[in-house]
């Protein structure tokens, strides 16, 4: 790489092409949630926006390298659909926030991966896929035209190979949409108080979620990432201190409007993919998050079409089934993540995350295997 086309700030912060575009890798699920998000709770867009852009440069810095921050799919997943209120939302990020710096300071990580059994956490995802699905249906029936013109965009990038480009084009054509309708609105200044967009409300359904929550904080934000580290970046990061941070970030960031924020392997690897090697890449997508929250207004957001934005839940839904099943062998384990995401998306993801728990106990217990692990 050409000295002359990047500054280097020190070491282990490069600002160059390739941040800037590997900066992209971590948003491309990351702002379809949060914009739906927006659009069907009371939560506020702008200070989510700048929590997410804070704790961007925090823990890139922090860790040296490009970490992934995104939101916690489960909890952001039940508000979209309408099992979380916002102020449920906020206690959930709290309580979750809560045990993962427990947890992470006293080591316990490791135990409780294997005690929950990756079944069961791909389980979790997969429900919160089926409802999030359902979501997006919905949205894109609003416009039938405008829906079948993005499932053709992204066809299009799919056929010449730019299929992780397709979220981010929809974005940008949802955002044009938007301006023309309701005008480049004056940036201005997030209301610095507590709690902006409501008390925190604990809940059973609070609870619940933070729950099964945790269950795919603990396999995918922890253990996972801490694994890609090692294999992308020949970095040594622990899981426990993975979940020390994001406890932490949870509970700096709920109090002022933020929303419950975790690592993820997803989002590591879509910034190596992307062209990401340093914290460089979380720096300018910090700094773009901060300049997006001085202009998000809720006229903004009403105007964004709401076809568009149901394709791109679509997207997210694809992606986190796929990433749920992908794993899985035959047998009993693919049965229970079936059985979890099935019953978690028709019934109620803290129930079936407690039914498939007991099950997969009592199978490794029958078996003799090893807890966590997948066997046919």
């Amino acid at each position: 790489m050409a000295t002359s086309s990047r500054f280097t700030v020190f070491s282990e912060v490069s600002i160059s092409a390739r941040e800037t575009t590997g900066a992209l890798g971590d948003s491309i699920t990351v702002l379809p949630l949060l914009i739906a998000l927006a659009a069907t709770t009371s939560v506020s867009l702008p200070h989510v926006l700048v929590g997410f852009g804070l704790f961007q440069i925090v823990w890139g810095l922090h860790y040296g390298m490009p970490m992934s921050i995104e939101p916690m799919k489960a909890l952001v997943g039940l508000a979209i659909v309408g099992a979380l209120s916002y102020p449920e939302l906020a206690a959930a990020g709290l309580l979750a926030g809560i045990v993962l710096l427990v947890v992470g300071r006293f080591g316990l990580i490791g135990r409780l991966e294997r005690v929950v059994g990756e079944p069961v956490i791909r389980g979790v995802q997969l429900a919160v896929a089926l409802l999030l699905l359902e979501v997006a249906v919905d949205l894109s029936l609003a416009n039938r035209p405008v829906a079948v013109g993005a499932v053709v965009v992204v066809a299009i990038l799919a056929v010449l190979g730019r299929r992780n480009l397709g979220p981010l084009i929809l974005l940008g054509i949802g955002g044009i949409v938007a301006v023309a309708v309701a005008g480049l609105p004056e940036p201005s200044l997030p209301e610095l108080t507590a709690f902006p967009a409501g008390t925190p409300a604990f809940s059973g359904a609070a609870l619940e979620a933070t729950v099964a929550q945790l269950g795919m904080t603990i396999g995918n934000a922890a253990i996972a990432t801490a694994l890609l580290c090692g294999d992308l970046y020949g970095r040594n990061v622990s899981s426990d201190d993975l979940s020390s941070s994001m406890g932490a970030t949870c509970l700096a960031a709920v109090p002022f409007g933020g929303i419950p924020m975790c690592h993820g392997s997803g989002g590591l690897a879509g910034k190596y993919a992307f062209g990401a090697e340093t914290a460089g890449a979380n720096l300018i997508l910090g700094l773009g998050y901060l300049a997006l929250a001085l202009v998000a207004t809720g006229a903004l957001l009403a105007a964004f079409p709401a076809a568009v934005l149901g394709i791109l839940l679509f997207i997210v839904s694809f992606e986190l089934a796929r990433a749920a099943l992908t794993p899985v062998g035959r047998g009993w384990p693919l049965a229970t993540v079936l059985a979890v995401g099935l019953l978690g998306a028709l019934v109620n993801i803290g129930l079936a995350f407690v039914a498939g728990l007991l099950a997969w106990l009592v199978y490794s217990r029958v078996r003799g295997t090893e807890l966590g692990a997948f066997t046919d």
